[in-house]
């Protein structure tokens, strides 16, 4: 990462401070522009993401649910997103990791800013993602962590506080995680016709990597004016999210509509990302998110992101190449294409489109 700056242009203000001080509007630099809020458009509400059970694919064998494979081939063809249940972690670590982060964001200001991130590395507590000077920002703060291979690790961006086994169940909760990923990535090789490793082979084996952010949107007083994430396709493999099950926030991107997603209790929100879309030759698609805010209550959610391997290059799999439907990417590393959100922070679709191949 030595383009980015080793400091952050613009002075960094937590969000979580502008909510607690009482404030009836919010400063300008978090006005979204008039297209790009919640309030001048329409969300759906009566339509819900697939949901799908994934219990004889974790107690099981993979070949012998053609039902569910064939139900995750259609969600990811048809939404790029889907909700998984009796994914085998378990309800009490998923809550344990919900009641400790949630904790965390309630520390006093002081402590939690002994962890706080640069623009070179954004592992430890943040507040924005892009890197560009006077940009519009985003109704939210963070933490994010590095957490697979644990050579890229910075050990003491780990959180020491509310207590120690915080980080004991984060470590925890991200193997039992790197564990799903590799299931689901299984399923989705299948259903391309590939060899059932070939996902986990092309993003690097064992040393696949992974990452995770926690995303804490405090209340706004204003919350048709911004968002607390703004649209945007995720740059890596696949991402879990764990959701606020009691409050919705999440939006995705259908036929131009924004549709709010319902949690079910203690699913899991599955994406496809970039990299799935340019392995497949956009047989995947990666597809836009978002994130309101309002003004009643908190939310708190934790996205885990499978990625490939930093300085391995991905490009579609040769497999699905043929002179019908010619190679869409110029394949590119994970450590350059991500440099895109760091600089830029969340910008649609417009990422993947610096991959296209010429015709």
């Amino acid at each position: 990462m030595s383009c980015m700056t080793q400091q952050w242009l613009d002075p960094i203000v937590r969000v979580q401070t502008l909510s607690e001080s009482g404030l009836n509007f919010i400063p300008n630099n978090y006005i979204k522009p008039f297209v790009d809020r919640p309030d001048s458009d329409n969300a759906v509400d009566d339509i819900n993401l697939p949901v799908i059970d994934i219990g004889g694919l974790v107690n099981g064998s993979i070949e012998s649910s053609e039902m569910t494979m064939l139900a995750i081939s259609n969600a990811c063809k048809e939404w790029g997103f889907f909700q998984v249940v009796n994914h085998g972690v378990s309800g009490e670590l998923i809550r344990k990791m919900k009641d400790m982060w949630r904790e965390f964001f309630h520390l006093p200001m002081e402590e939690k800013t002994t962890y706080a991130n640069l623009p070179t590395t954004f592992e430890g507590y943040g507040s924005r993602l892009g890197v560009k000077r006077d940009a519009i920002l985003d109704w939210g703060d963070y933490f994010f962590l590095q957490l697979f291979p644990e050579s890229v690790r910075s050990h003491d961006k780990w959180p020491k506080v509310p207590t120690p086994s915080l980080s004991a169940i984060t470590e925890e909760y991200s193997k039992a995680l790197m564990n799903l990923c590799k299931l689901l990535t299984q399923v989705l090789s299948l259903n391309l016709g590939l060899d059932k490793s070939f996902i986990w082979k092309a993003f690097g084996e064992e040393e696949i990597g992974s990452c995770m952010r926690v995303n804490y949107y405090p209340k706004c007083p204003q919350p048709g004016l911004t968002l607390g994430l703004s649209a945007h396709s995720d740059p890596g493999g696949l991402t879990v999210l764990m959701p606020d099950y009691r409050v919705k926030g999440l939006q995705v991107r259908k036929n131009d509509e924004w549709i709010t997603v319902k949690p079910v209790a203690d699913a899991f929100i599955v994406n496809v990302g970039d990299q799935i879309q340019v392995l497949s030759n956009a047989i995947y698609k990666s597809v836009e998110h978002r994130v309101t805010v309002n003004s009643a209550e908190e939310r708190l959610s934790v996205a885990f992101f499978y990625n490939p391997r930093g300085d391995l290059p991905i490009g579609p799999a040769q497999e699905l190449v043929n002179p019908v439907r010619p190679a869409l990417y110029k394949p590119v590393t994970f450590n350059e294409y991500r440099l895109y959100m760091r600089k830029e922070g969340p910008s649609g679709k417009s990422q993947i489109e610096t991959l296209k191949q010429a015709e």
